[in-house]
C-alpha cells in the first residue's frame, strides 16, 4: 500500500468514523476497490489510523474533556458495558468480520434509524444537554453502542440511536457518541494494536502516520459538518445511505 492509498483510506476513516455509516464497512469497500488485501497488517493500520480520528474529537473538545470531571463519570459508565463485552467476547468480535454480515447490519441499521425517526416524528426531546444526562441513561446508552462490535452496525449509530430513544436531542445524542468515543476507541484500538503489532513491519510507518494526520483533518470536518446538518435535518439521509451501501455491499462481494 502506498501513499496515495493511506491518504485515501485516512479521507474514508475521518469522514465515516462520527457519521452514523459504519466506518468499519466503508474501509473495508474502499480497500477491496483499490484492491487491496485484507490482511492482518492492513486491518492493523485501518484500526490505528482511527485514533487520529479520536484525536479530533479531543481536539475540538479539549476544554470540556480537560475540565468536566462530571462528564468523565459519565463517559466512563457509559463506557463498562463495551469494555467488558469486548475484552470478554474478542475473538468472537473478530470471528464476525465477513462482508455478509457488514451487508446485513448496514441495512439494518438503516432501517432502524428510519423507524425511529418516523416514530418519533413529532416527539420533544427532553435532554437537551450532556449535563442532564443521568449515570443510567449514560450506562444504557453504553449498552446500545456494544451492539456495535457487530462489523457494520456503526460505533456512533448505535450510540446515536440508544441516545435518541433514551430522550436525547439529536445534538446532544451525536455529540455524547463522539465523546464515548474517546475512552471507548482509545482502548479497543490500543488493544487491538497490542494484540497485532508484530505484522506491522517498520517500512509502514510513513503510510501510518500519512493515514493518521489525514484521518484527524476529515474527522474535524466530518463532527462539524453533522453537528451542522442535523440542527436542520433528521438521520433519514443517513438511514436510506446505509440501505444503499448495503445493497452495494451484497452486489460486490456476494456475488
Amino acid at each position: 500500500m502506498g501513499i496515495l492509498e493511506s491518504i485515501i483510506l485516512g479521507i474514508v476513516e475521518g469522514i465515516t468514523e462520527f457519521l452514523p455509516i459504519s466506518s468499519t464497512g466503508h474501509l473495508i469497500l474502499a480497500s477491496h476497490i483499490m484492491g487491496i488485501q485484507q490482511t492482518t497488517a492492513h486491518k492493523t493500520f485501518e484500526v490505528a489510523i482511527q485514533l487520529g480520528s479520536i484525536l479530533a474529537v479531543v481536539f475540538l473538545y479539549r476544554e470540556r474533556l480537560f475540565k468536566d470531571i462530571d462528564l468523565w463519570k459519565r463517559l466512563i459508565v457509559a463506557f463498562i458495558p463495551t469494555g467488558i463485552l469486548g475484552f470478554l467476547l474478542y475473538k468472537l468480535i473478530k470471528s464476525l468480520f465477513s462482508s455478509y454480515v457488514v451487508s446485513i447490519m448496514l441495512i439494518v441499521g438503516g432501517i432502524i434509524f428510519i423507524l425511529i425517526e418516523y416514530l418519533h416524528r413529532n416527539k420533544e426531546y427532553p435532554i437537551k444537554s450532556l449535563d442532564k444526562i443521568s449515570y443510567p441513561k449514560a450506562f444504557l446508552i453504553g449498552v446500545f453502542q456494544s451492539f456495535a462490535m457487530i462489523p457494520g452496525t456503526s460505533r456512533s449509530g448505535a450510540s446515536i440511536i440508544g441516545g435518541l430513544i433514551l430522550g436525547l436531542d439529536r445534538k446532544v445524542a451525536a455529540e455524547f457518541s463522539f465523546l464515548l468515543a474517546v475512552p471507548t476507541m482509545f482502548v479497543a484500538t490500543g488493544y487491538d494494536i497490542f494484540k497485532n503489532y508484530k505484522d506491522f513491519q517498520p517500512e509502514n510507518w510513513t503510510t501510518l502516520i500519512t493515514g493518521f494526520v489525514t484521518a484527524f483533518i476529515f474527522a474535524v470536518i466530518s463532527i462539524k459538518f453533522l453537528l451542522g446538518f442535523i440542527k436542520k435535518h433528521t438521520f433519514i439521509p443517513f438511514g436510506i445511505y446505509r440501505i444503499i451501501v448495503g445493497i452495494l455491499f451484497f452486489l460486490i462481494f456476494l456475488r
